[in-house]
């Protein structure tokens, strides 16, 4: 295989390829990527090492010696899935920038063609689905259905969000920030920054060739639960006090409303309310409403002293 030099600048797609324990995948997907993009694009190709525990490391330093194309990142430790795309993407210097698996299931002669429609579309982004699928049905069936929670939650009209296979512009990537299982929800992450022209393109799927698939209920349930983080903190991140204090001021009320109405029952018509559970829960309600209350309160004093450090994204200038 020959070696090319090119310079950084003149390269038009990056493949960035997160992988954990895929030692026999490495030398066989780095010759599939090759014939399919040599003479079409000047491109590279990056293979971050998720803290694999075979020789996986070894395999990318040897393609790496073969052909200079190729380049590897090796993470000290097992960080997931969203941090080795993270690490990638930082090193990518493409105008586009392709992800997928290292597994041999995705087929790097999607790429072309994805890369095709992102032009002709002026799309900020197209994800692969998936339709036709070959893994064990304790996996697909999970899927599906966290699939349609996630676009009827995040108003993106995707039938795969899980699937590795995608190509972005360069200023998508620049903007967005990936860790937990963020990974999954990149499309919803471009469309918060305006990045919301998302396009799929049904793509095809290998049964797995090597080794075992790394898909598990805990980090399905995960998933879910990065999924309300991000639709939480985007939806308060700047204003906290909406949520904490509307909380805390219902809270208040409440317990308002129940101890105006003890005391009313003593003063008027003379009932012990010292020994009452309803007395507790109304004090209760008023404490954990102002401690809400104040969450909030402190929460809006951060966020105003952290705004002169927030960056936003520029559209356009002249």
């Amino acid at each position: 295989m020959p070696e090319k030099d090119i310079s950084k600048s003149d390269l038009e797609l990056s493949v960035v390829v997160p992988l954990l324990d895929e030692e026999e995948s490495i030398q066989e997907l780095t010759s599939q990527l090759h014939e399919v993009l040599d003479g079409t694009y000047a491109y590279e190709i990056i293979f971050v090492d998720d803290g694999s525990t075979d020789q996986s490391w070894e395999k990318i330093k040897k393609v790496s010696k073969q052909n200079t194309l190729v380049s590897g990142i090796r993470l000290q430790r097992n960080y997931g899935k969203s941090s080795a795309l993270q690490a990638g993407f930082e090193e990518a210097q493409g105008e586009f920038i392709a992800t997928m698996d290292a597994d041999l299931q995705d087929d790097p002669c999607e790429i072309p063609e994805m890369v095709a429609q992102l032009k002709e579309n002026d799309l900020h982004l197209v994800s692969g689905w998936k339709k036709k699928r070959h893994d064990p049905i304790s996996k697909t069936v999970p899927s599906r259905f966290f699939n349609k929670v996630t676009s009827l939650v995040t108003g993106i009209k995707l039938n795969d969000f899980n699937c590795g296979l995608k190509v972005y512009r360069r200023e998508v990537i620049d903007h967005i920030y990936l860790y937990g299982e963020l990974h999954r929800y990149i499309p919803f992450l471009a469309k918060l920054e305006g990045y919301d022209r998302i396009g799929e393109k049904v793509v095809k799927h290998h049964p797995r060739k090597y080794g075992e698939t790394k898909f598990g209920i805990s980090r399905f349930m995960h998933g879910f639960l990065d999924l309300l983080t991000l639709l939480f903190v985007n939806r308060y991140l700047q204003r906290p006090m909406h949520f904490f204090g509307t909380l805390g001021f219902l809270f208040l009320i409440l317990g308002g409303a129940i101890n105006t109405y003890l005391s009313i029952d003593k003063i008027f018509f003379g009932h012990p309310i010292g020994d009452r559970p309803l007395l507790l829960l109304g004090v209760m309600l008023m404490v954990l409403g102002a401690q809400i209350f104040s969450i909030g309160f402190l929460g809006e004093l951060i966020q105003k002293r952290n705004e002169k450090q927030q960056k936003p994204n520029i559209r356009e200038q002249v």
